[in-house]
């Protein structure tokens, strides 16, 4: 797999049981890139390690006054020194493709795993943390994995030296062959520690990476109520507590790079104390000796990969560990489905509550608890957060469609929908079934001032589709955003349509409007609006009424106002105390405001 090459057509399934598996399985899926870096580097750390030996070549050469050996060490080393430089450019090139590829794989599989959860992914793991495992963590992952094959290449290298030191010179070889393992393995014991002072940088930024998502995507709540110098305070002291734990980790990885440093010294020193003792004596040649120093000197290079590999996995492991943590999440039910793609259309009926949805009407559900509503609407949509008895389209289960099918037949607007930036032009530009005009779409969900809002603040835009909108529509009122996202998901017009509050943040006249608009566009689909809006709720063709997760009343707005106590509390926000204080007399009052909002409208 080459750069140019990417995206992978298809990043493969992978081993999320752990951290250092998830590692291993990337490992064998670049096995190719792997290996021609490995190649690649074994060319370079052989053509470094080489140099000793032709400089110890001419010395003895110059020594013995001869031009011959001289010539014949020049030569040697021209050609190490070409081996040098293309094994270097080459190996750079490799590993950067495999940290490149590798990266890209993982941010591929986060990509997928993100669209087959849907908003249960969010449930599940926090915000930041998810933002934080696509974005450092993909790096640390793909710098593990591409400096694998560089520390293979160095520690063959090495070894292969402290072999041909033995064979060379035995009496310094020994020294280097015993000094040379133990300069290694001096650093393993504090690595533990090192890898936890890692891993609690990494959790504090985690957390500091969440907080600061929550802060920018409530500011405008939070310059309201005057909030946002408290939040900044928590977010100032979220970072110094990443500050300090990223200043202990480094003292110990400082710690780990001094030892490096020192220990090849000492190594340095014995073996010249030593080779001086054995010149000397006439055991061995300036030229050994000079060749033996050198080789320890050169070694000092491909030493410092075990540093880094070190370093590499302690970073990698628990970013390993959160990524095989979001990839090993499954939905509540059949991913793949076990059914064959078909696109079911009729009635959409939930066992679990008795929630039925007639076919080609506006059904309004009405539910006292918020987040028993966003659950049951996900559930609508053939996602669930958690497990349960599958919702049926048309009696066919969703849980046993492919998932592209399931969402083609039913789409879900969740009570906070994104807006994406870019041109409008380009938000609505979404999977559709083509019945319906963006123009009718935007006129349905009421969005006139929007559009005019938008080419105020484009000048350079002649036409209003495409006028730019903001990142996650910022520059936007949250009706206004509201509205947008309606009409985005007006124009895909599935069988099935599932608004969770698609009109909270708008006013009342707004609100009326958008309600005849949606139930003129939507004359011959299924539309499930969940709401306590008795504008939505008049003008439904089929209200029903959910009490502690089951159907408690069905029928018409008005019918169950006025026969509905528990009904009536959750759609005029009355309190038990005020509905036994008022009684029958505010129904007429309720009603009156209710037909004085819809003549005006």
């Amino acid at each position: 797999m080459q750069i140019q090459d990417l995206p992978y057509a298809d990043p493969g399934v992978p081993d999320a049981r752990s951290g250092p598996r998830f590692l291993w399985w990337l490992f064998r899926n670049q096995l190719g890139g792997q290996l021609k870096s490995l190649a690649w580097g074994l060319l370079h750390f052989a053509s470094v390690a080489a140099l000793p030996f032709c400089v110890g070549v001419a010395v003895q050469a110059v020594v013995d006054r001869s031009g011959g050996r001289l010539a014949l060490a020049g030569g040697l080393l021209a050609l190490a020194c070409a081996g040098n430089a293309v094994g270097g450019t080459f190996l750079h090139r490799t590993a950067i493709t495999n940290w490149i590829t590798s990266a890209a794989r993982v941010q591929q599989l986060l990509a997928r795993k993100a669209a087959q959860l849907g908003s249960a992914l969010t449930r599940r793991v926090a915000a930041g943390e998810v933002v934080a495992v696509s974005t450092g963590d993909v790096e640390k992952i793909g710098w593990f994995v591409e400096a694998w094959s560089r520390f293979t290449a160095a520690l063959v290298t090495i070894v292969l030296v402290c072999v041909g030191l033995l064979v060379y010179q035995p009496a310094l070889g020994v020294v280097v062959a015993v000094g040379l393992p133990v300069l290694a393995l001096a650093v393993l014991p504090l690595l533990p520690r090192a890898t936890r002072r890692a891993d609690t940088q990494r959790e504090k930024a985690g957390r500091a990476t969440e907080l600061a998502s929550d802060t920018v995507a409530g500011l405008r709540v939070l310059r309201g109520i005057g909030g946002e110098e408290l939040f900044l305070d928590r977010y100032r002291r979220a970072s110094q507590e990443v500050r300090h734990a990223a200043v202990r980790s480094a003292r110990m990885w400082s710690l780990i790079s001094a030892i490096q440093v020192l220990l090849p010294g000492l190594l340095l020193i014995a073996v010249v104390w030593h080779g001086v003792q054995l010149a000397r004596q006439g055991r061995i040649t300036v030229g050994e000796l000079v060749t033996v120093y050198s080789s320890v000197m050169v070694l000092t290079y491909p030493l410092r990969h075990f540093e880094e590999i070190a370093m590499a996995y302690s970073f990698s492991r628990p970013s390993a560990e959160r990524a095989a943590g979001v990839l090993s999440l499954e939905r509540a039910t059949d991913t793949a489905g076990s059914r064959a793609a078909e696109a079911p259309s009729g009635d959409l009926y939930d066992p679990e509550t008795g929630l039925l949805a007639s076919t080609g009407r506006l059904t309004a559900v009405v539910c006292g608890d918020p987040d028993a509503a966003g659950r049951l609407a996900e559930r609508l949509g053939g996602h669930p957060s958690q497990e349960g008895t599958a919702v049926l389209l048309d009696g066919v289960p969703l849980d046993e469609l492919p998932l592209d099918s399931a969402r083609t037949a039913v789409l879900v607007q969740d009570k906070d929908p994104v807006l994406l930036s870019g041109s409008l032009r380009e938000l609505l530009d979404v999977p559709a079934s083509g019945a319906v005009e963006p123009r009718e779409a935007l006129a349905a969900a009421q969005c006139d001032d929007v559009l005019a809002a938008l080419a105020q603040g484009s000048l350079d835009a002649a036409d209003p589709m495409d006028a730019r909108i903001t990142e996650r529509g910022r520059s936007l009122s949250g009706g206004q955003r509201q509205r947008l996202a309606l009409a985005r998901s007006l124009i895909t017009d599935p069988e099935v349509l599932v608004l969770d509050e698609p009109t909270s943040a708008v006013d009342s006249h707004t609100e009326a409007r958008i309600a005849q608009g949606v139930r003129e566009l939507r004359a011959e689909r299924t539309t499930v609006v969940f709401t306590s809006s008795p504008l939505l709720l008049d003008r439904a063709d089929r209200v029903v009424f959910l009490h502690d997760g089951e159907v408690a009343a069905v029928g018409a707005h008005r019918e169950l106002v006025r026969t509905e106590p528990r009904y009536r509390a959750v759609v005029t926000r009355e309190t038990e105390d005020e509905a036994a204080l008022n009684g029958a007399a505010d129904l007429t009052d309720v009603l009156a405001e209710l037909e004085e909002i819809e003549e005006k409208a």
